[in-house]
């Protein structure tokens, strides 16, 4: 199966369905952290190469809740922001997962498919996860564990901390992998 993670830098997801595989390829504005298939630039100059899967994960920088506070005078980058998603949304690929953190994609597009959370899948955190599907299965837990902080919330200001914030847990990206690769 040929899979495009887009807005992926690490090659977390990417990696996940090219152990199982698949023809798996990661796209972002940034280059990748892991070397492996990716292209760096626009994932709308390659969305029409014939995918039969894609898992997007836009930039939640002016949709996450977290970020309600400054909401007020987002309101340029959010329109954009969310017109941007309905792209990927609308993408002409047959199976689509797009990932966000609760977000005003529940409130201006359509509710979540579903949430997820680290702790079902082998990592002792909280961070809701949103999925938005087509034509995917909800993802089943594959190891519920007990610790459940919030570990990304609390982290301090630092230069990476969006970098960190935005990284797929490996249970979650396998799990994606085994079950819809």
């Amino acid at each position: 199966m040929r899979v495009l993670v887009a807005c992926e830098y690490s090659g977390t997801v990417r990696d996940a369905f090219k152990a199982k595989g698949h023809d798996a390829h990661s796209c972002d504005l940034l280059p990748t952290d892991v070397p492996g298939n990716h292209y760096q630039g626009d994932v709308f100059d390659i969305i029409n190469e014939g995918w039969d899967l894609m898992i997007a994960h836009p930039p939640c920088t002016h949709l996450a809740v977290s970020g309600a506070r400054w909401f007020h005078k987002k309101k340029k980058e959010q329109k954009l922001a969310l017109d941007f998603v309905r792209k990927l949304l609308d993408a002409n690929i047959p199976k689509i997962a797009l990932e966000n953190p609760i977000s005003i994609i529940s409130s201006k597009i359509r509710k979540p498919d579903q949430i997820v959370q680290p702790w079902q899948y082998g990592h002792g955190e909280t961070k809701a996860t949103c999925l938005w599907l087509k034509n995917l299965p909800k993802l089943n837990p594959t190891n519920i564990v007990e610790g459940r902080e919030p570990r990304i919330h609390k982290l301090p200001p630092s230069p990476d901390r969006w970098k960190i914030r935005s990284k797929t847990y490996e249970g979650i990206a396998l799990a994606m992998a085994n079950q819809w690769g």
